[in-house]
């Protein structure tokens, strides 16, 4: 492979394993995932609740066992929607593909066991998106808006960062654009700040350092703050465990979700220009604290728990750029896509190609700007 398809690849596979792995440990405690497994979660591992089908407040969702989840299910639609339009893409784009793509064709579901309708597996913060643009017919740059404020953009953006590999600056605006058909505020701020570090990882010479002075550089408002407060604690760290405390003491003034995850509050998940999603400032942190290690930053995020697999997954997305597909465990592959019934290798490869297409698009243009913009300027 190219390194654009190595690092593609690696991105797409590593989130998809990120997601798969923090799947069984979303929403509990680190004591309870300790007290549920025996100790720390080291890769695939069966669902939190051996019960599923009738245990509260997940089911019927079969996470566990190597599943992926939305995030995967929609990154892989974004993906489809970029093969299917080969350009870059807008809040119209969402509009237009990636709502016939949640409601439109039936696809195996690993959470439910069953082929049905992507629609019918993603949260209700993704079901907005159909709500609003498809029955409401709202202006898709404005859709966002009124919506919960969560990770939902931020989850899957990453194929964003990939077509505008090398380039954090063209990734984070056409991710604010797309997001803004999804979410408001910091939710749509964390997808173009995710889809940023993506494109700075995409760069041969990257470093977990890099990547989060790219965020930083971009970031606004309380999601910078988060990021900046996050890593300089994850900076003073030598390992995920034992680091949990010290990075949610460092996120809790930014987070609109309380230590208790599953009690929030009237605040919670309202815009704000002081707050920020956890699940990015986590992510990045725990790259950190690895050194862009692809392991060890998924298995922080695994282990944290709370929004489990959104971290995992953004970790394990930037990580997995930073180090191409060999930094993904490959037994880890082969057990989530066996496990998921899905090729996680084929979707890395096949954003990588429109990447090419489209930075040969964007190449031509530049260079008749830069012609005509010369005509202008000669005396």
């Amino acid at each position: 492979m190219t390194p654009l398809e190595d690092r593609a690849t690696g991105c797409v596979a590593g989130a998809a394993v990120g997601d798969a792995l923090g799947g069984a440990t979303e929403g509990w405690t680190p004591e309870q995932i300790v007290e549920r497994y025996g100790g720390r979660v080291e890769g695939v591992v069966p669902p939190f609740n051996e019960d599923w089908r009738n245990a509260r407040p997940i089911a019927p969702y079969h996470k566990g066992d190597g599943h992926i989840t939305d995030d995967t299910l929609m990154t892989h639609a974004l993906i489809r929607v970029y093969e299917k339009t080969g350009a870059h893409l807008d809040a119209y784009a969402m509009a237009e593909h990636l709502v016939p793509e949640l409601m439109g064709e039936r696809r195996w579901i690993p959470e439910l066991e069953a082929e049905a309708l992507p629609l019918q597996r993603i949260f209700l913060a993704e079901k907005w998106i159909v709500a609003r643009l498809h029955y409401g017919h709202a202006d898709p740059r404005e859709a966002g808006v009124g919506n919960i404020v969560n990770c939902g953009a931020a989850m899957y953006v990453a194929p964003v960062g990939i077509v505008n590999a090398a380039d954090p600056d063209a990734a984070y605006a056409e991710a604010v654009d797309l997001a803004g058909a999804h979410q408001s505020s910091y939710g749509r701020e964390a997808a173009g700040v995710m889809a940023a570090a993506v494109a700075e990882a995409m760069r041969p010479g990257a470093t977990a350092d890099s990547v989060v002075a790219a965020c930083l550089r971009l970031a606004k408002d309380g999601t910078r703050a988060a990021i900046e407060s996050v890593c300089e604690a994850a900076a003073g760290l030598g390992h995920w465990d034992g680091s949990f405390e010290a990075l949610r003491a460092a996120m809790r003034p930014y987070d609109t979700v309380a230590d208790t995850y599953r009690d929030q509050g009237l605040g919670a998940r309202r815009p704000s220009r002081v707050h920020s999603i956890e699940e990015l400032p986590l992510a990045l942190g725990f790259l950190v604290i690895a050194k862009g290690d692809y392991r060890d930053t998924v298995l922080g995020g695994v282990n944290y728990g709370r929004d489990a697999d959104s971290i995992a997954s953004m970790g394990g997305a930037i990580a997995g750029a930073l180090g191409g597909l060999a930094a993904v465990p490959p037994e880890w592959v082969a057990q989530v896509g066996e496990a998921s019934r899905t090729d996680l290798v084929a979707p890395g490869r096949a954003i990588a190609e429109v990447a090419r297409r489209v930075h040969a698009g964007d190449l031509e243009r530049r260079r008749d700007h830069e012609a005509a913009f010369a005509d202008l300027d000669r005396r």
